[in-house]
């Protein structure tokens, strides 16, 4: 019989291969309530992508809001992430596309060579494109390249178009001001915003502020036209906009040749388009309002073009009344000889039979957000760290894939409707054929916008908490106890004070909780 001798390998001389170190890089370019969301999406895609991969370690996410592709300089996260591959600390870097990476041939090819010889890679998605398998350059540059020209391309041929349409009177307002719904390219009046409007319009000849207007907007529970509150801005910007009369001013902002937009202060040619579409307001009283603006910008010594806006005192149209939902007013008090700074409830001055509520201190107040906020110090662990957890674990992973698939879709549509103005600005198309497919691909750009501003409406509210109590645990945890009020402090952290009584104020915090703390007189 043979004999067979069994040999054991040297299991001590195995090899483990080390895991590769991925990386993930993304980019918006704008910082609009939408596009963070898409952001959001992005980073959830790329956080479950590499750590699916059993070879791979996932050692971070790099992202910039509402930068331009086009300016490497400017991207604080991108130029953080080259450190780091300085610094050995990552392997491999995904990325969207070639567009999301740069849009400026000379700046991708740097960076490419730049962590070539560093031995690190680049996997662009859209493009299946890995640096690490690529033999020469040339399809990297021609690709960049292109990306590059598509910026100016897209640019100069929608500017083109848009141009033309400014002459021409046939501009479509695709995103319309409150008051106002797109139906079939028309700007058609809605019904139950106009008399928002038109309520707007007369509470101001009537002598009331914008900050007054606002408020009552928000104390009657109506919503704003992203449905969020009212604020003094978001009804000055109503006041001001010569839309409600039926009329429409064109090319009131223009992006220049290296991509950034200004507001077009005689720069460029503006066009006034009259009758463009039903009035709200009519020419007289929206003069009239102009007028009043302007007197009480005088009178505040607020210039145009300059964003100074006075707001004297932290607590200006901060404190609620629990009773009557009226607004405090700052008041001076005397107590003999002595003087002291009180805040009022506006409907208990005016009538005191509507509102019992009374008034309370100043110094009060100040003395009871000291106490609140060295409690959220101390107890940060208890309070805020929880708060965190549970929104953070709040699951939209569904809702960030459908707007990542509805954002692919939204993408094609553009470049499609790019291809056609360019076809169409060559002389290519028929004006007919051109409408036809243009109103098509209008059409299912809506439908997927529509689709896609719901789902926004329905995480975005999370992602603001989320930042919000971020911020303030940040501050908590570094912070020692306070020893006196400061109104950056309450400006950073507070949306408004809910006075329940003469001995207990509720502070209402931005990341979304009520903390009550009782007045010490």
């Amino acid at each position: 019989m043979k004999k067979i001798t069994k040999i054991d390998g040297n299991k001590g001389t195995s090899i483990i291969k080390p895991k590769l170190r991925v990386a993930a890089y993304c980019r918006v370019s704008t910082d609009s309530d939408e596009q963070l969301v898409s952001l959001e999406a992005q980073k959830s895609h790329y956080e479950t992508y590499i750590k699916a991969n059993p070879e791979w370690e996932y050692v971070g996410l790099y992202y910039d809001e509402g930068i331009s592709g086009t300016k490497k300089e400017n991207r604080t996260e991108l130029l953080r992430m080259l450190s780091d591959c300085e610094n050995k600390k990552i392997d491999l870097i995904i990325t969207k596309s070639i567009s999301r990476f740069a849009r400026n041939t000379t700046d991708c090819l740097e960076m490419v060579r730049k962590l070539l010889d560093l031995g690190i890679y680049i996997y662009f998605e859209k493009e299946n494109i890995n640096t690490q398998s690529m033999k020469s350059e040339l399809m990297l540059s021609i690709l960049s390249g292109l990306a590059e020209s598509e910026s100016i391309s897209i640019s100069e041929n929608t500017k083109w178009a848009i141009q033309r349409r400014f002459q021409n009177g046939t501009f479509k307002i695709s995103y319309p001001p409150y008051g106002y719904q797109n139906i079939d390219g028309q700007m058609i009046v809605n019904p139950k915003q106009a008399e928002v409007v038109k309520y707007i319009f007369a509470e101001v000849l009537s002598g009331k502020g914008t900050q007054k207007v606002a408020n009552d907007l928000n104390q009657k529970g109506i919503p704003s036209k992203r449905g969020g509150r009212w604020t003094a801005t978001t009804i000055r910007g109503i006041l001001t906009n010569e839309k409600y009369t039926g009329d429409v001013i064109l090319q009131k902002t223009y992006t220049d040749s290296h991509f950034n937009r200004h507001t077009n202060y005689g720069e460029k040619d503006m066009y006034l388009v009259e009758n463009h579409h039903e009035a709200i307001i009519s020419h007289e009283d929206f003069e009239a309002v102009d007028a009043v603006l302007n007197q009480r910008a005088k009178e505040k010594g607020i210039e145009k073009r300059n964003s100074k806006y006075l707001n004297r005192y932290a607590f200006s149209s901060k404190i609620i009344c629990s009773e009557c939902g009226g607004t405090f007013k700052r008041r001076v008090h005397s107590s003999g000889p002595r003087k002291y700074i009180a805040w009022c409830c506006s409907k208990h001055i005016s009538n005191i039979t509507e509102c019992s509520m009374q008034f309370i201190r100043d110094e009060d107040i100040k003395t009871a957000f000291v106490t609140m906020m060295n409690k959220l110090i101390y107890g940060q662990k208890f309070i805020l760290r929880p708060l965190l957890n549970g929104l953070r674990n709040q699951n939209n992973v569904a809702s960030f894939r459908r707007i990542e698939e509805l954002e692919t879709k939204i993408e094609n549509n553009m470049e499609q409707s790019q291809m056609l103005t360019g076809l169409m600005a060559k002389g290519y198309l028929e004006p007919a054929l051109f409408n036809k497919e243009k109103n098509s691909l209008v059409a299912e750009r809506e439908n997927l916008l529509a689709e896609k501003e719901q789902l926004i409406y329905s995480v975005n509210g999370n992602f603001a908490k989320i930042e919000e109590v971020n911020h303030l645990l940040r501050f908590a945890t570094k912070s020692k106890m306070l020893t006196a009020y400061e109104d950056e402090l309450f400006e950073n952290y507070v949306e408004k004070i809910i006075v329940f009584s003469r001995e207990v104020v509720g502070f209402v915090l931005k990341c979304g909780i009520t903390l009550k703390e009782r007045l010490v007189n």
